[in-house]
């Protein structure tokens, strides 16, 4: 995303964050922009049978909670470390200045929160009305292609139990094991040492 000197040369400071802590909670204000150094953050939701609901990762050099920095309005879902992590925070004056002196940094922001909100708009038509496996290779697919921009054949180890599968998808377990059994006969997964390879 947005080159780690730029960000400095704005303001921005790097904040440590341990596994499972919040970086923000729903509900929150928006006051920074998070751009990851290292590590990693998951975005959920906590419904009220204790229940998690996963609506994405991130991993560093990607950045996230941006929509409700620009929209003015609380954070829709809680920021979490999935792992020890770093990340650069900038004050929200101090990035939409940085954004208006650089108009390129600028466009590459707008196309990357369009393709996370085109991405989302998907998800949520599929999950609705397809198969399991259809949903979990259209899961697997975007991390694969959109975070980790990767494209050959069973070069994606996914580092996602299948308890996180299941609540990106919505799915039950035992329905992501059946299903991964089955993709894995169809030679669309590869399964090593309980690791799924897309």
């Amino acid at each position: 995303m947005i080159p780690e000197k730029l960000l400095i040369h704005y303001g921005a400071h790097n904040k440590l964050y341990k596994k499972n802590d919040f970086i923000f909670q729903q509900e929150h204000r928006a006051h920074f922009y998070y751009q990851i150094v290292s590590g990693e953050v998951k975005m959920n939701n906590l419904r009220e049978n204790g229940k998690e609901f996963i609506q994405s990762f991130f991993s560093a050099p990607q950045s996230f909670g941006e929509p409700p920095l620009f929209a003015e309005i609380t954070y829709p879902a809680n920021a979490v470390a999935t792992q020890d992590s770093e990340i650069l925070c900038l004050g929200k004056e101090r990035f939409l200045k940085l954004l208006l002196e650089n108009p390129e940094i600028h466009l590459e922001v707008t196309t990357a929160i369009a393709s996370r909100l085109y991405y989302k708009a998907i998800m949520a038509s599929e999950i609705s009305s397809q198969e399991p496996e259809h949903c979990i290779l259209r899961i697997l697919d975007y991390l694969k292609e959109d975070v980790y921009k990767l494209t050959e054949p069973f070069s994606f180890k996914v580092d996602l139990t299948r308890q996180q599968i299941a609540d990106l998808t919505g799915l039950r377990v035992e329905t992501i094991i059946r299903a991964t059994k089955s993709l894995e006969k169809k030679n669309e997964i590869q399964i090593k040492n309980r690791k799924i390879y897309r």
